[in-house]
């Protein structure tokens, strides 16, 4: 990993105006706000008292309740287990869980499609009392189905919940010890844990419209809804989680984050900049950025993990009052701001070392639908894409080789189909066919091969 340089003067100061102005703002008792790249922190800084009872100022390995980012763990633990064999995302959750009888399938229940309703039965909101593992379980078959699957994004707690209890089943342990061995452990993030652990922590506060008292907030045992938001965590571990998001190593193929981070709904029809995947909130900027990651509420503690994968910076925040500013927005605004104006410098151009033989007479111009598309090679690959100005701001197709003259497109505008070159008998290549569409050198109207 390249050694990350430090900020700008200039960078650093814009990031703690913005923080300073969310926690005056929002009259957050105390927040921690970072933004990180490669796993460590850029930038970050503590406004305000981790407890009002004492003076310290909140810093980046004290620990606030991250609830609903516990949900992306649990995704990602899911999506190992796919990539092990051991569920198909298109099974029935009741395929792995005996108790289920709702007919949901693990995507639906990853992207919140599923249609079930938000919470377990009863009013744990107020009374503050969650079901245990097994009573959600015993129970789960009595939560409504409120929308046909599909119909609409609708947010679910009791089905992540219950995505914990698929965990347990396949990996036969706790979903707790299952996310310690499966990504704790191995991305070192050791003040991660179920609830509050015995290191330093903020207390909650809620902050009341009329006066400016903080109440100190409880601190809830979810039971068996864990799963969905139990998760306790620090800013430095946090930088950690963006960095695997960004680039998850061996815990997890590239091709299953990428898949995760692809948009199954949109969150809202009022806006298209917003969107689920599988597990992962994507919103995009007006800056053209996707940041994938999630935010979580408990009472007193509200935080946002948010990453842009192409630049690997991430922006986390952490805030001890129920009713701040927006998270996610915050994240990405901290994040954002980064990535503008102190960018990651690019890979210098290396060149290649060779064209293969069978790829030189494709090379160049070829017309299709009326439109211009060029071919190239790049470090020993064939690359494409359509041929006008501002294409190149899109990804380029790239081809594997399948077999004699058949490729296969790996990314692109045309993922998964096959590109087929023709020659003739002197070998020259006389056209290509890509997902079946005619490709020639000098544009033709449909058809007007058939008559020549």
């Amino acid at each position: 990993m390249r050694d990350m340089p430090a900020l700008l003067d200039t960078t650093t100061r814009s990031l703690h105006r913005i923080a300073l102005q969310k926690q005056r703002d929002g009259r957050v008792p105390g927040l921690y706000a970072a933004v990180c790249r490669g796993g460590e922190q850029l930038w970050g800084e503590g406004i305000g008292r981790a407890d009002l009872a004492g003076e310290r100022t909140p810093g980046p390995d004290d620990q606030y309740l991250i609830a609903s980012n516990t949900k992306t763990f649990i995704a990602v633990m899911v999506m190992q287990l796919r990539d092990e064999g051991r569920l198909s995302l298109d099974d029935l959750l009741g395929d792995h869980v005996p108790e289920v009888s709702h007919p949901i399938t693990i995507r639906q229940c990853l992207a919140h499609v599923s249609g079930m309703a938000r919470e377990p039965l009863g009013d744990v909101w107020e009374t503050l009392e969650n079901p245990t593992a097994k009573e959600l379980r015993r129970d789960f078959d009595d939560v409504e189905r409120v929308l046909r699957p599909h119909q609409h994004w609708h947010y679910s707690n009791v089905v992540f919940a219950m995505l914990g209890q698929l965990i347990e089943e396949l990996d036969g342990r706790s979903w707790e010890e299952s996310l310690r061995t499966r990504l704790l452990q191995p991305l070192e993030m050791r003040r991660t844990s179920n609830g509050f652990d015995d290191g330093p922590h903020v207390t909650g506060y809620y902050v009341p419209p009329y006066d400016d008292v903080p109440r100190p907030e409880p601190v809830m045992d979810l039971k068996g809804l864990a799963p969905c938001g139990g998760l306790a965590s620090t800013a430095g571990d946090l930088a950690k989680w963006s960095a695997f998001v960004a680039d998850p190593g061996d815990l997890l193929s590239a091709d299953t984050i990428e898949e995760m981070c692809q948009p199954q709904i949109l969150l809202t029809t009022d806006s298209w900049n917003a969107a689920m995947g599988l597990g992962l909130f994507l919103i995009r900027t007006p800056t053209g950025r996707t940041y994938v990651g999630h935010t979580g509420g408990m009472p007193g503690h509200i935080t946002g993990v948010f990453t842009d994968r192409e630049s690997g910076t991430g922006g986390i925040v952490l805030m001890n009052n129920t009713a701040p500013p927006p998270p996610d927005a915050f994240a990405i605004e901290l994040a954002d701001h980064v990535v503008e104006h102190d960018p990651v410098d690019a890979d210098p151009w290396q060149p290649g070392t060779s064209v293969p033989d069978e790829l030189r007479p494709i090379l160049g111009r070829w017309f299709s639908e009326g439109q211009p598309f060029v071919f190239w090679v790049e470090q020993g690959e064939l690359r494409a894409r359509i041929d006008k100005p501002g294409a190149e701001k899109f990804t380029a197709s790239r081809f594997e080789r399948v077999s004699d003259d058949v490729y296969r497109d790996v990314s692109g505008r045309e993922r998964g189909e096959t590109l087929r070159v023709t020659r003739d008998a002197g070998g020259s290549v006389t056209k290509l066919n890509w997902a079946t569409y005619l490709f020639t050198r000098e544009p033709i109207a449909f058809g007007e091969h058939l008559h020549t």
